[in-house]
């Protein structure tokens, strides 16, 4: 992906508000499945790390992009924001 491209999702994802909090118990296969299904859906999604977490952002950011198999466009203290094309009606046309 190049910085365009995170630049334009970065601004996209500028308005959305996080849909997902990992809190206490980190990442558990319930979190990562409902990720995966709601990028399936949205492609472009906020994730946000709260403060009882002890995990770091940047970590759990590079865990989710692996196992949902999309792009940590962009960790901004503990907001993540990632991007996967839709297999089906992809709706956001990524700049060349």
């Amino acid at each position: 992906m190049t910085s365009k491209q995170r630049a334009y999702l970065s601004s996209l994802a500028n308005g959305l508000n996080p849909i997902f909090q990992i809190g206490k118990a980190s990442l558990t296969p319930e979190i990562i499945e409902a990720i995966d299904d709601a990028l399936e859906k949205r492609e472009l999604i906020k994730v946000s790390v709260l403060k009882n977490c002890i995990d770091d952002p940047r970590e759990i950011a590079t865990v989710i992009g692996e196992r949902t198999h999309s792009e940590v466009v962009k960790v901004i203290g503990k907001k993540m924001i990632f991007y996967r094309k839709a297999k089906k009606n992809s709706k956001i046309e990524l700049p060349n």
